[in-house]
């Protein structure tokens, strides 16, 4: 449908998952995606390589965003490949369940500085980019955030403190042509949650009991809407926290 064509996006933490569902459907749709990863060089390299071979417009940018530093050279090379910058996906972010007695603070700060922190820096940076043409802010959160579970509070907290954010930041970019929303994923089965030993478990299968439409969502499920907020269809949307959830967690 070409609803992004010649926009040009960064999606953070596109190597896996959500995010590189994100990055596949941005560039089916016109866009230019700037592919981000942490440490997994060989798999962003897939997920551009799949853009490409579809016919996409894609390069792959190494760069931890919990590192200011990092994150300047990540919209460095953006402009240095694409020259401005149209939307912003903060998608990168990690998480551990743990109980209370068992939070460490080096944990407390990775998950707030990856989760948190760094979805600030991108913004900063984004702004620079976005000038007065202004510019799309999706921020990756979670139903966690307004339904945390037990184990969860410092992940919960740091997804509460994005969803906080984009309300704000909506208000304050008053007046700059710059929309900002927060989608809010249920269960996801990616990469991660496979690792993690949540696919296949008994939590897994009381959470899908749970949910109306009675299923784990898929990443192309986050995807979709994400496109949908990132086109001019959604243009008077701004500020909003969309729950995609398949129903767990309505609000």
């Amino acid at each position: 449908m070409n609803r992004l064509n010649n926009k040009v996006a960064i999606v953070t933490g596109a190597s896996k998952g959500i995010g590189a569902a994100i990055a596949k459907y941005f560039a089916a749709e016109g866009a230019k995606v700037v592919v981000n990863y942490a440490s997994s060089k060989e798999d962003a390299e897939k997920v551009v390589k799949a853009i490409t071979y579809n016919g996409g417009i894609a390069i792959a940018v190494q760069a931890d965003v919990s590192v200011a530093a990092d994150v300047a050279k990540l919209f460095e090379a953006t402009k240095n490949a694409f020259g401005t910058l149209d939307i912003l996906v903060n998608n990168a972010g990690i998480y551990q369940y743990a109980p209370i007695e068992e939070a460490l603070e080096e944990s407390f700060h990775r998950q707030f500085n990856t989760n948190v922190l760094g979805s600030l820096f991108a913004i900063q940076e984004a702004l620079k980019l976005f000038g007065e043409k202004g510019g799309n802010i999706i921020n990756i959160s979670s139903g966690a955030s307004n339904t945390p579970l037990p184990t969860g509070a410092v992940y919960s907290a740091t997804k509460a403190a994005l969803d906080a954010i984009t309300i704000s930041l909506s208000k304050e970019f008053s007046g700059r042509n710059i929309r900002i929303n927060s989608i809010l994923p249920g269960v996801v089965e990616t990469e991660g949650s496979h690792s993690a030993g949540f696919i296949g478990s008994d939590f897994e299968a009381k959470l899908v009991a749970t949910t109306p439409l009675g299923r784990t969502g898929q990443p192309d499920d986050i995807a979709k809407v994400a496109v949908f907020l990132a086109s001019d269809e959604a243009a008077w949307i701004t500020g909003e926290k969309i729950s995609v959830s398949g129903g767990i967690y309505g609000i």
